[in-house]
């Protein structure tokens, strides 16, 4: 997760810099920490990117992190699209991308309407975390999804 937030010149520490041309124009500057690939693959948890970068995610993010490529949502016409009910616009989708499956999301734009969303729309078991945008993932965070897998019954999870 990109700590985008943090200031400008204090990269957080374990991050690396990688400078993305994905529009026309000026690159965009994203950090990018090398060791998530690897905390994330060991998690029990099919990985699947969900996020504005689609499939640009395993050509830019993927093999700086030490991921494979993987599946990504195709958000289509949501991608970015305002919901009067204050959704995020990710959230229906990613619903429905689950297909009535627990799911863990991850983000650093979650709020309260998404939580009533999927509450109410999705049968399973979810975890909506959120992320801090100025410090990306930390340990705590993967001690959450570790605890939710274990909440789930999902053997082999480290304590």
């Amino acid at each position: 997760m990109n700590p985008y937030a943090a200031k400008a010149q204090r990269r957080p520490e374990g991050y690396t810099t990688i400078r993305a041309s994905v529009r026309p124009g000026r690159p965009l500057r994203v950090w990018l920490n090398p060791g998530h690939g690897a905390a994330l693959l060991r998690l029990p948890y099919e990985l699947v990117w969900a996020t504005t970068w689609m499939a640009l995610a395993n050509r830019w993010i993927a093999p700086v992190v030490g991921l494979p490529a993987l599946p990504h949502v195709d958000f289509g016409p949501a991608l970015f699209a305002e919901r009067p009910d204050g959704v995020h616009w990710k959230t229906e989708t990613l619903v429905a991308h689950a297909g009535g499956r627990p799911f863990a999301w991850v983000d650093d734009e979650l709020s309260p309407a998404d939580t009533g969303f999927v509450t109410a729309h999705h049968p399973a078991p979810a975890l909506l975390h959120h992320v801090s945008p100025r410090v990306g993932l930390g340990d705590g965070d993967f001690e959450t999804l570790r605890g939710f897998a274990r909440g789930l019954g999902v053997q082999g999870v480290p304590g």
